[in-house]
């Protein structure tokens, strides 16, 4: 059964940038100093959660109208449903201690998977140009008429 990412309220963008902090303090510095800039807190490890469902499914979901479908394409998904399915258990059972391993998922797969947008390996640069399109996304959502406050 395909994972399916449940209606959700979409993310604010106190809330994007309260994640993306936490992601490029633990990338740049380390678990500690991520720890001493952001508090590990249940609703930090769900906006982490958030985040890495917007990140990983986009990358690993099966494209109904691709022409260039083949069993690849349907192991990526199967492994995007395992790995968010994991996390959400994770964050489930155990919010305050996911964080930092959401994080370090989160980072891995930004590392491993998503094109490195300046070709010079800065995963730090490519959660920057992520965090940008997170708050752009939340901006307009939080702004617009009749938007979740």
């Amino acid at each position: 059964m395909p994972y399916l990412i449940p209606t959700r309220t979409p993310l604010t963008p106190e809330q994007v940038e309260q994640g993306f902090d936490y992601l490029l303090a633990l990338q740049t510095s380390g678990g500690t100093y991520a720890a001493g800039r952001v508090e590990a807190t249940p609703e930090l490890a769900f906006t982490l959660l958030q985040l890495a469902e917007d990140i990983i499914w986009p990358v690993t979901a099966v494209d109904g109208e691709a022409a260039d479908l083949c069993a690849d394409s349907f192991a990526l998904d199967e492994v995007g449903c395992v790995l968010l399915s994991a996390l959400r258990d994770w964050a489930r059972d155990s919010a305050t201690t996911a964080v930092p391993g959401i994080a370090r998922s989160i980072i891995r797969f930004i590392e491993n998977v998503i094109p490195d947008l300046d070709d010079h390996g800065d995963t730090h640069a490519t959660l920057e140009t992520a965090r940008d399109e997170h708050l752009t996304l939340a901006h307009a959502v939080h702004s617009a008429p009749g938007a979740h406050r």
